[in-house]
């Protein structure tokens, strides 16, 4: 087997000094070194050919590609293989060509000035992503390691918090970490004004107040934090067809008839990087959706406009798939031919009509017929009683 072609070195503020002197030999005798420009800067003084990241940066793999047969190394932030550039090239180029040589990362570093300890915490980024998505994690008590996006993140997040009721949390901004001209930030959300350098990391303990808004990432989030029409899937019937999906890591839903997006908003909260595809014909409600995924932490809800089964060719073929409206005998072949291996499948009736092919379909197919019904104590007069929510027909299926 032949020595490995590619490199890709982690380095940090204290530049080439850092490095290893086998990491740092693997620098000096490349033929090519890839980085952005302040990777260059840290390791300057080296007569190797220097390349920028590509734009597109999709064109990266194919650009490393054409250097194969040459000495290459590509320079990263800390660890390679922590929310940086390595796990992407890793998953393109075969593991055998690739040697990687980390370095302490910016989570290591911060978790060490911050004395926290890295098995107690979460670790974020949101550097070229949507900011929207660390919402999520806004829970009473949570400490969230950050990479942002630039300077103004800090302030978009401490509103995160203020708005949900966590402004009396502590946050710090760490910067240039183990360099000459490393930084700290110290302030609350609530007041925070700090200006602060473009490439840092964010340090946030969680302190709720009293009223604080409580999103667990456990399914069946209030109705009243959805904006709907008063068509979407109810409280407790969402958190068991959610627990029938079984979300789990970069899984795919598709949510077909989606609605406000209740669904596939608690689909993709309840794992680290689930997806979801919400399928709904009518602009308003897409509209909706889209506006529940920013608030709930989950803005990256793909929404499509179309209906099943038309509409489902050519997407990715998914994980889970939920039908909440407009479910037909076309539309369950489609989808069951699309499900992977072990997929599940979700659909929900509430008209006697659509209850009718379920019941159809359990009989052919198999898998669980369930009648769900909801009783909720209101007032009624002075006193109080039970007022019935309309009994939901659920059927779900494991792909074999």
């Amino acid at each position: 087997m032949s020595a490995p072609w590619l490199h890709i070195v982690g380095i940090g503020e204290d530049g080439l000094d850092g490095l290893t002197p086998a990491t740092r030999t693997v620098v000096e005798t490349a033929e090519i070194i890839v980085g952005g420009d302040r990777h260059h800067t840290l390791a300057d003084g080296l007569t190797a050919q220097r390349v920028a990241w590509p734009s597109p940066f999709d064109a990266l793999i194919d650009q490393l590609l054409s250097y194969k047969g040459k000495r290459v190394v590509v320079l990263a932030t800390g660890d390679p293989l922590w929310f940086s550039v390595g796990a992407r090239i890793g998953r393109a180029i075969p593991a055998d060509e690739i040697t990687f040589h980390p370095q302490l990362s910016a989570f290591q570093l911060a978790s060490a000035r911050m004395g926290w300890s890295m098995a107690d915490l979460e670790t974020l980024t949101v550097h070229g992503r949507p900011v929207e998505q660390m919402i999520a994690f806004i829970q009473p008590d949570a400490r969230l390691l950050i990479l942002t996006t630039g300077e103004e993140t800090p302030a978009q997040i401490a509103r995160f918090l203020t708005e949900r009721g966590f402004g009396k949390s502590p946050m710090t901004v760490l910067a240039n970490m183990g360099g000459k001209d490393e930084t700290r930030f110290d302030g609350i959300a609530e007041s925070w004004s700090h200006e602060v350098p473009a490439f840092n990391t964010l340090a946030v303990e969680c302190i709720a107040a009293p009223d604080a808004a409580l999103v667990p990432r456990v399914p069946g989030l209030a109705d009243e934090l959805f904006e709907s029409d008063g068509t979407m899937t109810k409280r407790e019937v969402r958190a068991i067809t959610v627990a029938k999906l079984m979300p789990m890591r970069g899984a795919l839903l598709w949510d077909i008839g989606c609605g406000s997006g209740s669904v596939a908003i608690e689909w993709m909260r309840a794992a680290r990087y689930a997806r979801a595809i919400g399928i709904e014909p009518r602009d308003d409600r897409r509209a909706m959706a889209a506006a529940n995924a920013l608030a709930l932490g989950a803005p990256r809800l793909d929404l499509v406009d179309g209906e099943a089964p038309m509409v489902l060719q050519g997407l990715e073929r998914p994980d889970a798939i939920f039908v909440g409206g407009g479910m037909s005998e076309e539309t369950f072949r489609a989808a069951w031919e699309a499900l992977r291996p072990l997929g599940r499948f979700v659909a929900n009736a509430v008209t006697l009509e659509s209850e009718g092919l379920l019941n159809d379909l359990h009989f052919r197919h198999g898998g669980e017929l369930t009648r769900i019904a909801v009783d909720r104590a209101e007032p009624l007069g002075s006193m109080r009683g039970w007022r019935s929510a309309m009994t939901v027909t659920q059927w779900s299926l494991l792909k074999r």
